[in-house]
């Protein structure tokens, strides 16, 4: 019988899992700020209004994605959300032909 492998974060993050700004603020170390910005360029979309926006555990790993992008490769913000959309597409893809391929 093989080991369960421990969860990350991220697997503990899912879609019914809700952040608050502030929440997902402290989870991706930014200011609201670029948290504003990225719901403004639409990689992340908050549920209600801006003064009680809450967010999917999903929208973590989107952040951090293209936070690493911006900081470590000097991609632009647009571009950025662009390659994380792309990202997800292309493992989507591999999950089904794994799952096809069974």
């Amino acid at each position: 019988m093989a080991a369960k492998q421990p969860e990350t974060d991220e697997q503990l993050l899912d879609e019914l899992c809700e952040l608050t700004l502030r929440e997902l603020c402290v989870a991706c170390g930014l200011p609201a700020e670029h948290i504003r910005a990225l719901v403004d360029e639409g990689v992340i979309e908050p549920r209600g209004s801006e003064t009680a926006w809450r967010f999917s555990g999903v929208c973590v790993r989107r952040v951090r994605r293209v936070y690493t992008l911006e900081r470590d490769l000097g991609v632009n913000l647009a571009g950025a959300a662009l390659a994380v959309d792309l990202l997800e597409e292309i493992e989507q893809l591999r999950a089904r032909l794994k799952r096809l391929e069974r």
